[in-house]
């Protein structure tokens, strides 16, 4: 059986002020073509995320959800507006640069874990700090206790073939933490489960979350996951509403 979750002291993450925002969008706009055709995505979408807290994306299919995503983790340009990371407006900085921040501030999480099926659960989990610089040993210390923080440490050298489709998301949830990061985005991260193992996953994800002071915004369909995070950003016609908390 999978040991319960603990709390780690020596892996709070870097934040500089739990006073600053995570994530701060200000006026983000994101269109495609021009003139006549021109596709209007996002309109003057502001607001933000602090430390810990857990925000919701909803919206009907093909609202924008995967591209807000996008450029929240610097992996699009916004066509106007800010997109501010930790107090750092990283709009108009350089690939390299915000290659860098992708890679020491921000973790990301998706529907298909995208695990390496060639390696094991704690190789998986260190690869990103093995990536950053760190060297073997310290990163699979890391990777071990962040592996025990989601109640896996049992199961640290097993492929991913071997295990179950909740274990394997939770083990990228582990890898998503590794580098500690202060924003986490997830994209469906418990689509691909059934409701008992996705509503397991996601209480590890939010007691991960808060515990370690990381902000997550976390796009789903599923309104009974939603009720259960801090507050929801609801995409319609281009504009981002912040629905508050939702009532189950």
């Amino acid at each position: 059986m999978s040991e319960p979750l603990i709390r780690s002291q020596d892996m709070a993450p870097r934040i500089a002020s739990q006073n600053l925002p995570a994530l701060m969008l200000h006026n983000v706009t994101r269109t495609f073509g021009s003139g006549p055709e021109t596709l209007e995505i996002f309109r003057g979408i502001t607001n933000q995320i602090m430390p810990g807290e857990i925000v919701a994306l909803v919206g009907p299919s093909g609202s924008g959800k995967s591209s807000l995503l996008h450029i929240c983790g610097l992996l699009e340009a916004p066509s106007s507006g800010a997109v501010v990371i930790n107090g750092r407006d990283c709009s108009k900085l350089d690939d390299a640069e915000r290659t860098r921040i992708r890679r020491e501030e921000l973790g990301f999480v998706y529907q298909f874990h995208h695990l390496l099926q060639e390696f094991n659960a704690l190789e998986n989990v260190a690869m990103p700090q093995r990536i950053g610089g760190k060297g073997a040993r310290e990163a699979e210390a890391l990777a071990m206790r962040l592996l025990t923080l989601v109640g896996l440490s049992q199961r640290a050298t097993h492929r991913p073939a071997k295990l179950s489709g909740g274990e394997q998301q939770r083990v990228a949830i582990a890898r998503a933490l590794a580098n500690q990061p202060r924003l986490i985005l997830a994209d469906e991260p418990t689509g691909n489960l059934d409701q008992k193992t996705a509503d397991m996953v996601f209480n590890v994800f939010v007691e991960t979350c808060r515990s370690r002071g990381v902000a997550a915004l976390i796009a789903t369909h599923n309104l009974q996951m939603a009720v259960k995070m801090d507050r929801t950003w609801l995409l319609h016609d281009g504009k981002l509403i912040d629905a508050g908390k939702l009532k189950a």
